[in-house]
């Protein structure tokens, strides 16, 4: 491994970018190329403290500000990031493998998600009145920021999920840390740098990185700050459970959005060339490392053959090479440990009788799309969460039978049904334990006004539109009395 003119990142705190208390710095390698490409700031206890502290401090400043100014300085970040798109995505493909149009894509759908965000800032100021039985006395509902969120994001769409773990807090008047993932620290920081150059105060956006054997105590120090008073994660559903526990022993409120393991279920009725086309794109965009990913396609037996020729056909045609290559359709996996993980699912499908009928053949950490039919329960590819270029087939009987596989997970985020009776697809997909069902369409979608998140091991509470406003402000009981109340004692 070579170090080609790394970029350096230093941590936001305070409205100071500076190194760490200590000193130390970590370096990030190229997935492709293997050359480093950032020395990032190790930060330390300490260090999270400090970012806890500072936030705490420019809280009822943020708070106060009127909601206008605050979604002005939103729209102004917006501006920034789309401006500095390309090079935020070219940080992009050098931290993470990404392709240039997955990274413009994280910019556009990032700066909309701060735009939306910016559109909701007066609606923490909104009062519902509620009727009481008692004489005189006037009641009503009203909302305030808690404080300091912590807001932890994931690597696989960087520009995007830092982006929504920041931008609704910010618009309610909460103050935030951002914990960047140790993926891609440069990338992450992008969010923070368009924030901090809008103009925001001092400590209103604060920006942590760590190296990787650091990260659960830098989080743990996070989440028992007593300015600390909400926390997002977006990542596994490993590391969120761990989250929540934490979370749950200083009893604060998490939001999580987890692991997933979507079904795309292709009914008998379906447009096979339209199913086909979605689950290409649903399983092999991003090189399947994306939340809502397709992982399984759950089939009629009648049309399951005819769909899933179709589908080779089109993931045959897919280019894996270079992610500078404007040619490239998909880059690498991020790491080594990814590529390992799905050598190992496939692997044991065929020890258990799968076929692969296109795929499987890795270059280091360039995987080609991999389909895989017949497979059973018995196998782990039909449980485990694969995150990679890989998509199970599996074909059922009827129906009744589609329903209960695609329920068959602990997980529940995303899925689709296609089918051209469109009540009927409806019908599936309300059977389907999901937080998010497409009926004709892939299941990788997303924007900022839709209420985002999933049940059972995929997480809990949403981001997005109205549903942002319960997760990142207080709900409080205020009333009133008018003239003289009569107590029984």
């Amino acid at each position: 491994m070579s170090t080609v003119s790394a970029a350096q990142q230093p941590l936001l705190i305070g409205g100071e970018w500076v190194g760490a208390v200590e000193g130390r710095t970590f370096a990030k390698a190229d997935p492709f190329t293997g050359d480093v490409v950032t020395e990032a700031a190790a930060a330390s206890v300490a260090d999270a403290t400090r970012a806890a502290e500072a936030a705490g401090a420019a809280f009822a400043g943020w708070a106060a500000t009127p909601a206008a100014e605050r979604a002005r300085l939103l729209e102004a970040s917006a501006d920034l990031l789309a401006e500095r798109a390309t090079e935020i995505a070219q940080t992009m493909t050098a931290e993470c493998g990404s392709t240039f149009g997955w990274g413009m894509f994280n910019c556009t759908l990032a700066a909309g998600m701060l735009r939306h965000a910016a559109s909701l800032a007066g609606d923490v100021e909104a009062e519902q009145d509620i009727h009481s039985h008692v004489p005189g006395l006037h009641a009503k509902a009203v909302r305030q920021p808690v404080g300091v969120v912590v807001g932890i994001a994931p690597w696989n769409a960087p520009v995007i999920l830092a982006a929504r773990a920041v931008a609704t807090p910010l618009a309610f008047g909460n103050t935030v840390v951002l914990k960047a993932s140790e993926e891609c620290p440069r990338t992450h920081a992008a969010i923070a740098k368009a924030i901090d150059d809008a103009g925001v105060p001092a400590g209103v956006i604060n920006l942590i990185t760590n190296q990787p054997e650091d990260a659960a105590t830098v989080v743990e120090a996070l989440i028992a700050h007593p300015a600390v008073k909400r926390i997002n994660f977006t990542g596994s559903t490993k590391v969120g459970r761990i989250i929540a526990q934490k979370a749950a022993a200083h009893l604060k409120r998490t939001l999580l959005e987890l692991g997933g393991k979507a079904p795309l279920v292709v009914l008998a009725d379906a447009d096979l060339d339209q199913a086909a086309a979605a689950a290409n794109f649903g399983a092999f965009m991003n090189a399947g490392q994306i939340c809502m990913s397709t992982e399984r396609i759950v089939a009629d037996r009648t049309i399951a053959e005819d769909l899933a020729q179709r589908l080779v056909t089109r993931a045959e045609g897919l280019t894996v090479g270079d992610p500078r290559d404007p040619a490239t359709m998909i880059g690498p996996v991020v790491n080594a440990r990814a590529a390992q993980r799905v050598a190992e699912l496939l692997e044991d499908a065929k020890a258990k009788g799968a076929r692969v009928l296109t795929g499987g053949e890795p270059d280091g950490l360039l995987l080609t799309p991999t389909i895989v039919a017949d497979v059973t329960p018995a196998m782990r590819i039909y449980a485990e969460e694969s995150f990679g270029p890989i998509v199970a087939l599996i074909a059922v009987d009827d129906q009744d039978q589609a329903i209960a596989t695609a329920n068959d997970t602990e997980y529940g985020l995303s899925a689709a049904v296609f089918g051209q009776d469109a009540n009927n697809a409806e019908a599936v997909a309300r059977q389907i334990q999901s937080g998010i069902c497409h009926i004709n369409g892939a299941t990788v979608h997303d924007e900022p006004q839709m209420p985002f998140g999933g049940t059972k091991h995929s997480g809990w509470g949403r981001f997005g539109g109205d549903a942002a406003l319960d997760e990142f402000t207080e709900l409080r009981w205020l009333t009133t009395q008018d003239g003289t109340r009569q107590y029984p004692i």
